[in-house]
Parts: structure tokens; sequence; C-alpha cells
């Protein structure tokens, strides 16, 4: 099992935390949502489970419920800025379909 954090995915990471003032790192999961099955829910980690997974590179931590490993499997998290918008976005290889507005995919 396999997640990957970018460079630019860690220091905005980083950098959030930071802002925020605590937090053990960002926690990634997925939901039934959207129009095309499943949507990616991210949030603060403030605590380590027995039931999570954690990933660390270039400094920060990824934290996975184990029971959604099967889903993100191989994600690649990058962030990226597009004009005015800026956002984490999921380079998934098990998902077989998106949505048309990005924000939903399909296994």
């Amino acid at each position: 099992m396999s997640i990957n954090i970018t460079e630019k995915a860690a220091k905005q990471i980083a950098k959030q935390l930071q802002k925020r003032g605590k937090g053990l790192g960002l926690g990634l999961g997925v939901k039934k949502a959207g129009c095309s099955g499943f949507t990616y829910v991210v949030d603060y980690a403030d605590d380590i489970t027995e039931n999570d997974k954690v990933f660390e590179q270039h400094g920060v931590k990824l934290i996975v419920k184990v029971d959604e490993l099967d889903l993100l499997d191989g994600v690649e998290v990058d962030y990226t800025r597009e004009g005015l918008s800026e956002a984490f976005r999921f380079n998934n290889p098990k998902a077989t379909g998106t949505c048309g507005c990005g924000e939903s995919f399909t296994v």
C-alpha cells in the first residue's frame, strides 16, 4: 500500500498546520457522494488511532483509515494553483472515471 505526497502538497500541508497551530498531519479519506460514486475528504488529523495508516513524506504525515486504503492505494496527493484557484489534487490510478466537475470518482 502506498500513497505519495508531492513536495508542493507537503509544503501546503505544513503551512496549513503551522497556521492552525496544532495537528499531527492531514487526514485523507473517501465517502460515497458526488455524481460518480466517491469523493475525497480532507481534514486535519489531531490524533492517530489503531485504525489509521500513516504515510510520511517530505516531513509531513498523511493519515488514512485502514478500511479506506483499498480505494486510496497508489494515490498521489498534489497541490496546484490555476489562476485564482488553488487546491489539493488527487491522482488516483484506481479511478475508472471522474465526473465533469472533477469532484468525484468511480472505481
